[in-house]
């Protein structure tokens, strides 16, 4: 019972000092914002206090013998001082100078003609357009702005001519105007008053030491409740729901980046820092042939299924040969060997060549799937292969950045894919001098690159279906340059059987016709 009776006796006493620290605060606030205002508002008036001896009374005593004239540009003109408008613009300069909470500005829209026009935002338009419109008698206007801890006022009233202003305007050879009147407005005159509350949060000094001491007794209060009632088996259950929670967000990022690249950063072999390196690596680059004319053939919901169908069994054969995928572009897919995992050059650029085929392979059998399905055109691959030095790492900004490759042999292997046959793929030389024992391939003309001094020479795939597993029984899907020929027998009509029949016995003869006579 004591300890109850102990909290409560303290609780009313903390509510009894309440008032008094509130009360002591807010005095002790408002002194210091009038001690704030009061030492502004000294520093304007001696500031105005010099401008208007140095350029007014000044001038006039340091030409005692002339006459004494008001111009805007009285500081070429001996023994000059501003004009009103002028007046008021150093002014303004004069005191946004110290870069104090207070400061003043004279702006207009109409500005004479050796003068440079005045920076005018939304508010100053919308207040001169509102003076002009309503005339010089409407109240003043005003803005309030900023958060919770910084507040920000501005305020701005007409600036209306007068007799002598409209006579001097309407005569000036500079004015922008000739048909002033009385009353007109000339422009506006801007106060702007900051008060940052932020600053005189410390001011609540007695408020807070009264809420750090009531905060301090509050938790070793509770505390010392709580202390007998935590076992290990609360602890050991928090410790589950975090790693469950630790282990969902880790999968979650794992659907974002390479296994490769996944591995790397959560065993700690890699840091999360912007940083690369120079490596002989081999790039796959790959897009859908007429992709754009094929999507207009499809509904937006056909054709996303068909390409996320398209992108999943690519990426499935790119992890199981070894590649990092770098990124998906649209249609196309980038992905390399050698880091940050690397069996050495030779090696990367089997994987990546085996890769590639086992992915037109699969192409053949997915394009036999969806033309089952109702596709008329399904998609067709292109494939572009390169072995050489990139940079790679992590490229971007502190707070984000992205794990890719850089360099001109990046954008050889994006050249050799625009160049390669649907359903074909094309690597460059450097590549093929590792693969030549495993693979056919053919020399194409050489075509030169921006970047890349040399003329490179690609080479074409061949004999891509070879040794392609019987995977789509009854279909027949070959390509070459100048051909390209699919049957479905398992869909073929008996009277399509005999048409097609015929129509190829038509082309043997023909190819055959073509053909040089042997002995």
């Amino acid at each position: 019972m004591a300890r109850p009776i102990y909290f409560a006796i303290t609780v009313a006493l903390a509510l009894a000092l309440l008032p008094v620290a509130v009360w002591m605060d807010l005095r002790h606030l408002s002194d210091t914002a009038l001690n704030a205002q009061a030492n502004s508002l000294n520093s304007m008036i001696t500031d105005i206090r010099s401008y208007y001896a140095r350029n007014v009374v000044g001038r006039v005593l340091a030409n005692p013998d002339g006459r004494t004239i008001a111009a805007h540009n009285y500081l070429e003109v001996p023994g000059a001082i501003p004009i009103p408008a002028t007046l008021s613009l150093e002014l303004g300069e004069v005191i946004g100078r110290r870069g104090e909470n207070i400061r003043y500005r004279f702006a207009s829209d109409l500005v004479f003609a050796k003068r440079a026009p005045h920076d005018l935002d939304a508010f100053e338009r919308d207040a001169l357009q509102t003076f002009r419109t309503k005339g010089a008698d409407h109240p003043l206007i005003t803005q309030v702005s900023g958060s919770l801890l910084d507040r920000h006022i501005r305020l701005a009233a007409p600036v209306v001519m007068g007799e002598a202003c409209v006579a001097c305007h309407n005569a000036h050879p500079e004015s922008p105007k000739r048909d002033w009147k009385v009353g007109d407005v000339r422009g506006i005159q801007e106060v702007e008053i900051e008060q940052p509350i932020a600053a005189n949060l410390l001011s609540f000094k007695y408020l807070l030491a009264y809420f750090v001491g009531a905060g301090l007794f509050g938790v070793c209060f509770a505390a010392l409740q709580w202390r007998q009632a935590r076992t290990f088996g609360r602890m050991n259950t928090e410790l589950e729901e975090a790693n469950s929670f630790l282990a969902s967000v880790s999968m979650k990022i794992s659907k974002y980046l390479s296994p490769q690249v996944y591995r790397s950063i959560f065993s700690g072999e890699r840091d999360v820092t912007i940083s690369t390196e120079r490596k002989k690596l081999t790039i796959f680059f790959s897009d859908i042939k007429d992709f754009t004319v094929t999507s207009e053939r499809l509904q937006p919901e056909e054709l996303t299924q068909l390409l996320n169908e398209y992108f999943t069994e690519m990426s499935k054969i790119a992890q199981e040969h070894g590649a990092t995928v770098d990124k998906f572009i649209g249609d196309a897919i980038l992905a390399f060997f050698g880091d940050p995992e690397t069996m050495g050059p030779r090696e990367d650029a089997k994987a990546c060549l085996a890769m590639a085929i086992a992915m037109q392979r699969r192409m053949v059998e997915l394009n036999a799937e969806w033309r089952r399905r109702g596709i008329e055109k399904p998609f067709q691959a292109r494939m572009g292969i390169n072995t050489g030095f990139c940079n790679v790492g992590n490229f971007g900004s502190a707070d984000r950045m992205d794990y890719t490759i850089i360099g001109a042999e990046a954008n050889l292997a994006a050249r050799l894919e625009q160049i390669a046959e649907p359903g074909g793929i094309v690597m460059s030389y450097e590549t093929y001098a590792h693969v030549e024992d495993d693979v056919r391939a053919r020399p194409l003309a050489p075509i030169s690159l921006k970047g890349i001094s040399r003329e490179v020479i690609p080479y074409v795939v061949e004999g891509i279906h070879d040794e392609a597993t019987d995977a789509a029984p009854g279909v027949i899907n070959e390509y070459a340059e100048g051909a390209r020929i699919f049957l479905d027998l398992e869909r073929l009509t008996e009277v399509e059987r005999d048409r097609l029949h015929a129509v190829l016995t038509d082309a043997v003869e023909a190819l055959k016709r073509r053909q040089p006579l042997t002995s």
